[in-house]
């Protein structure tokens, strides 16, 4: 029996592949001659980078950059240098928990540490880059980040300076980056500007005032309008583009990326597809299975992969907490590995939640060794 798993991250006890492990090391109880692989399993936010580099055998490396005020920040990233890929979560240059709450502002926000690391990331060979763009304290449009790669505009690389740009200059940008591919997790799909834009959904969330949303969405629609211009593009707009304070739309517009749900980017980057095909048996999961697995979580990108590839895989679910799965998700059953009444506390214990994950895996074999 040839076995996939690829479990979330439980949040606050274990991580992806402790997950992993646990659920093989059930298995095996059970069916010593099982074929089983283990894949870390993110959704594009906050993890995602670990996973992806544990999954891979790359390397984490920590550099110091700009953070969201200007000051100094060390920043984690990931790098397989072998693939010339790297993984980077923006979040760890330019996340708003790096801004503390009484200075919380998107006009004295940047992104131009976010840059930074992507330009050391080339520095040492990187050509493949796989972004996470969840989190941000920011609504620059990509202005610092854009910055810190060569690109000039007028005035400085905050928020507030989008109200000077009235030029742009793309002579001095890192002839590198014409070799780059960018692949952003994106799960929103708001555009840049107007009601559902970057500056009026989210910017508010950041610390802005009623009266600077009003101001920095009429700038981020000038700035829209003078790239779509000076780039020459074709879709001036897309779903996307108001991610993370406008830098979906930087991504796309000046460095050519693709934006990708989170889930489906994560995947392909681990390459999970090719073993996929040949499986009898999914095992994912995560701390909480409910009616919003369906709705772009890591569980159910997966699942649905697999059914997808394989229709005759069997997909399994395993929770902490199980309650109210769509069909939509893709899951052919899902099961609580919590084996006993105990506190929430007790459960997200580590050495608790391996134990409850490994004894629910060997049940699930035992039971698929019977009905097979």
């Amino acid at each position: 029996m040839k076995i996939i798993v690829a479990i979330d991250s439980l949040k606050g006890s274990l991580t992806s592949l402790e997950a992993g492990a646990a659920a093989r090391e059930g298995i095996l109880k059970i069916l010593p001659t099982a074929q089983i692989k283990v894949f870390p399993l993110a959704d594009g936010g906050e993890g995602t980078c670990r996973a992806i580099i544990a999954g891979l055998g790359g390397k984490l490396k920590s550099v110091e950059v700009t953070d969201p005020l200007g000051g100094k920040i060390s920043a984690e990233f990931g790098e397989v240098l072998e693939k010339k890929l790297a993984v980077i979560e923006m979040a760890n240059a330019a996340g708003l928990p790096l801004v503390p709450e009484d200075k919380r502002n998107p006009l004295n926000t940047t992104t131009y540490g976010v840059g930074e690391i992507i330009k050391i990331a080339i520095a040492d060979g990187c050509r493949d880059f796989v972004i996470g763009i969840g989190g941000s304290a920011t609504n620059d449009c990509g202005l610092g980040m854009l910055t810190a790669l060569g690109f000039k505009f007028d005035g400085g690389i905050f928020g507030r300076d989008l109200e000077k740009i009235s030029s742009i200059d793309d002579s001095n940008v890192l002839p590198e980056l014409r070799e780059c591919k960018f692949r952003i997790a994106c799960d929103v799909t708001n555009p840049l500007t107007g009601e559902n834009g970057c500056s009026a959904v989210y910017a508010p969330q950041k610390g802005a005032t009623p009266e600077i949303v009003r101001k920095m969405d009429a700038w981020i629609k000038n700035f829209g309008e003078l790239g779509a211009k000076f780039l020459k593009l074709e879709k001036k707009s897309v779903p996307g583009d108001g991610a993370a304070g406008g830098l979906g739309f930087a991504f796309r517009a000046f460095l050519n990326a693709e934006l990708l749900p989170g889930v489906e980017l994560v995947l392909d980057a681990l390459n999970i597809a090719e073993d996929l095909k040949t499986a009898d048996v999914l095992i994912t999961g995560e701390g909480k299975l409910d009616f919003q697995t369906a709705q772009g979580k890591a569980p159910s990108g997966v699942a649905k992969l697999a059914k997808k590839l394989n229709p005759k895989i069997l997909t399994i679910g395993l929770g902490g907490s199980v309650a109210d799965i769509s069909e939509d998700a893709g899951l052919d059953a899902a099961f609580s590995i919590l084996r006993s009444p105990m506190t929430l506390q007790e459960a997200m214990k580590k050495s608790v939640a391996e134990k409850n994950i490994a004894e629910t895996s060997a049940q699930i074999i035992k039971l698929l060794k019977i009905s097979r």
